[in-house]
């Protein structure tokens, strides 16, 4: 009985986003065979959907059932909004005195052809090669020999059933481009087993980074083989930082570099975050970048002096407007920001995407953020 409200759940958000569509696209305009034929599309679309994010998502973990499920929740969440503003459109026409039929074909055709369009778009969004976001951030404390310091943040890469092993190699090459001194990975790296996912990943090995590179987990790790994915980050020259700190010198001056572990990783033996041990045999005195996966752990990154913080995990939302959404659960959705006194964050919209092979008004990006001393 436990399982039955999340089986509700699981069944419910996909009837919401086919009924307003189809009554929208199919109830209100067609008739006769044309309506019978809408609504039989429309209902197997309603049981392909939860039926492929089970199979592909669930135990059997099948890479053919997650691109179905994952493409019609994508292109869905597309049309249901876009129905639901056609939705307030027919009434403002219903206002302005235009009868049916015309008003709900009007509404219909737009709705289709916008959907139609904004899809194709996201599509192509989503698979190209992130754009190079450049932020200056002035961080309290830190010497005039890190002045200038350069870290490129790669995040979200989330490697999945669709083989982006070109895009991984292109992704690694505009990274090194950048020249930076330090390389991160904000976690999220893959979905699926190291056997199933490694030749995506492998790449990464090449990036150059001259103090190091440095890997947290995020929480689709722990969905998977997160000690795997550690071990494999290993073997390609990335540190781990699980709970841990490195010291960051250069010209004289230095700072301290932290990683934590996804809060998600509390139910696996020996995971889960712990600042307070991150920061173990640190000297209070330097100032502290800290990777963290989600935005939401900014909390302890104040409480513990944190100058800055930089995380993921959100992905811009992704998919317009799922961002409303995402601020339910987290404080920022992207940018840089600043919470208590002293503590900044930076959270990027992600290198990837997860599921559905969508972004839409949420463009990804390579991070290059560039560690100014105070003026």
């Amino acid at each position: 009985m436990k399982y039955v409200p999340r089986a509700v759940l699981f069944l419910c958000v996909p009837a919401l986003l086919f009924l307003l569509p189809w009554w929208l696209l199919v109830y209100t305009t067609l008739s006769g065979p044309a309506f019978w034929l809408g609504t039989a599309v429309f209902a197997l679309g309603y049981l392909a959907l939860p039926a492929g994010m089970l199979l592909g998502h669930g135990p059997r973990q099948s890479d053919a059932a997650a691109l179905v499920g994952d493409t019609l929740l994508g292109v869905m969440w597309v049309v249901f909004t876009w129905s639901a503003i056609g939705a307030v459109a027919r009434g403002v026409l219903a206002v302005a005195g235009i009868d049916d039929p015309g008003r709900s074909r009007i509404v219909a055709v737009a709705v289709l052809a916008v959907a139609a369009v904004l899809t194709a778009y996201a599509i192509y969004s989503a698979r190209r090669v992130p754009r190079v976001r450049t932020v200056e951030v002035e961080i309290p404390g830190l010497g005039a020999g890190l002045d200038g310091l350069r870290m490129a943040v790669v995040t979200d890469t989330h490697f999945a059933v669709t083989d982006r092993l070109r895009w991984s190699e292109q992704v690694v090459a505009e990274v090194n481009a950048l020249r930076p001194d330090i390389a991160c990975h904000a976690g999220d790296l893959a979905d699926g087993s190291v056997a199933k996912r490694a030749a995506q990943v492998d790449p990464l090995g090449k990036v150059e980074a001259e103090f190091g590179r440095f890997y947290i987990t995020g929480n689709h790790e722990y969905f998977g083989d997160a000690p795997g994915w550690i071990e494999h980050m290993a073997g390609l020259g990335w540190r781990p930082m699980r709970n841990e700190h490195e010291v960051i010198t250069r010209n004289g001056d230095s700072l301290v570099l932290a990683g934590i572990d996804d809060p998600t990783g509390t139910g696996l033996p020996g995971h889960g975050p712990d600042l307070t041990a991150a920061l173990t045999g640190a000297d209070p005195a330097l100032p502290v970048v800290l990777l963290a996966h989600q935005p939401r752990q900014v909390a302890d990154a104040v409480a513990s002096g944190v100058a800055l913080q930089i995380s993921g995990h959100t992905h811009g939302g992704q998919i317009w407007p799922f961002h409303y959404l995402v601020r339910l659960e987290q404080p920022v959705v992207a940018g840089l920001s600043r919470h208590g006194d002293h503590t900044q964050l930076y959270t990027s919209r992600g290198t990837g995407f997860w599921g559905p092979q969508l972004r839409l008004f949420a463009p990804s990006e390579i991070t290059l953020l560039i560690l100014r001393s105070p003026r």
